[in-house]
């Protein structure tokens, strides 16, 4: 094993900050706002959907940031875990000093602003680091970036269930457990950001000019939207349909678990028949099992405990080598990558903006009530059909559009 080889652990560490604090948040923040303290649905979707206009504009400029920081990476990561840490303590274990919907979107403000700054310098570091390693590099440290990422959203989905079942307050033992997962990430990062030889910026105009890059950036938009809507309605889901929200921190680590798990085999697989065809199986299985979750109701747990399985399973494809394709084309048209990971960041939360802005006012608008048992069935049934027929429905474009995409040998490497 190569010297650069042997870094590969630290990305896998660093990635699973990042993926704490993104799908988790969207699972975890509105149900805790409306639980705790009576903000409505649809005000925290038009929120997050705010957010997400904001980054239209943050993004790109966070891209440039990067660049203009890039021969002092280090100290500026440090500085964005840091405001992520603060921003995760204040959303979670501060009682809200405004008002709480004010202190909702400032709070995640900061999350997200420092989310994307460190997404863009992690994944532009990576093509730096897929160039170091042996054989198809870029698919190698997807392996370990995703399947890092992916522990990580398993610790950061199921620890605030976990944690309630010991401690009166699991969000502050969560946010707590979060600024630790950053310093050690920070600490292990830290050679790595110094090694850096990344080339100067050349706009995003170079990355939108390519026709392969756009159709993976829309292919992107349209593959993160399911597991955005999933998220978004998980534990609705669980509660109300299922009826069984004791079973919530269980099924999101049986999900997520199993996604860990496979990815490294969907990696392998790419690497032997290149991404293409398997990201292409992978996603038709995805609906195939996903669909039979449109029949579920009350007391089907153990159906939907091989649902999660197997969703998981195919999850772990999504999220390893659409990844690793970006990055490859992102070291053909732009080699320092900054600003092509700017616009990947900003497409995948729209994704989750989209779910936020279109879902949480409707399913408050078929009269659902979270926390409740008296949903009627228009509630419970737009419920089912937001959760379960959306996310193949969009599945099905990502698919449509990838099938159409030409990829090049440089593409697939």
């Amino acid at each position: 094993m190569t010297r650069s080889a042997h870094q590969l652990p630290a990305y896998a560490l660093f990635a699973s900050l990042l993926a704490a604090a993104g799908l988790p948040i969207y699972i975890h923040a509105p149900k805790f706002f409306v639980d705790e303290y009576a903000v409505s649905l649809g005000a925290l979707g038009t929120v997050l959907f705010a957010l997400r206009l904001l980054d239209v504009v943050q993004d790109p400029l966070l891209g440039r940031l990067s660049q203009a920081l890039r021969h002092r990476r280090g100290a500026a990561v440090a500085v964005g875990v840091a405001l992520m840490a603060v921003s995760m303590f204040a959303l979670f274990a501060v009682p809200p000093l405004l008002p709480p919907l004010m202190w909702f979107a400032l709070t995640l403000t900061g999350v997200f602003s420092a989310f994307s700054f460190l997404t863009i310098c992690f994944y532009a570091q990576g093509v730096a680091k897929a160039a170091q390693l042996p054989g198809r590099g870029h698919l190698v440290l997807a392996r370990w970036r995703e399947t890092g990422a992916l522990l990580g959203v398993c610790a950061a989905s199921v620890l605030p269930v976990m944690l309630g079942l010991v401690m009166g307050a699991p969000f502050t033992g969560f946010a707590i457990g979060f600024a630790a997962l950053g310093l050690g990430s920070v600490l292990a990062m830290r050679g790595e950001w110094r090694g850096a030889d990344i080339a100067g910026p050349t706009g995003i105009a170079v990355v939108l000019r390519d026709p392969i890059a756009r159709r993976l950036l829309l292919i992107a938009l349209f593959n993160a939207a399911p597991v955005a809507v999933t998220s978004t309605l998980f534990l609705f889901y669980v509660e109300s349909v299922l009826r069984a929200p004791g079973w919530a921190g269980a099924l999101l680590l049986l999900f997520f678990l199993s996604a860990a798990v496979a990815a490294p085999l969907w990696g392998k697989l790419a690497e032997r028949f290149s991404p293409k065809p398997v990201l292409l199986s992978a996603m038709g299985l995805a609906i195939l099992v996903f669909a039979g979750t449109l029949l579920l109701g009350a007391g089907d747990v153990a159906w939907f405990v091989l649902v999660c399985i197997a969703s998981g399973a195919v999850l772990g494809a999504d999220l390893t080598l659409l990844p690793a394709m970006f990055s490859a084309r992102m070291a053909v048209v732009a080699p320092q990558a900054a600003e092509g990971f700017g616009l990947w960041s900003l497409v995948s939360k729209f994704a989750l903006a989209f779910a936020a802005i279109m879902l949480l006012p409707t399913l408050q608008a078929s009269g659902f009530d979270s926390g409740t048992t008296g949903n009627g069935p228009v509630a419970i049934s737009t419920l089912i059909w937001l959760y379960a027929g959306v996310p193949c429905g969009l599945k099905l474009l990502a698919i449509g559009f990838l099938a159409a995409t030409p990829m090049q040998k440089d593409d697939e490497e």
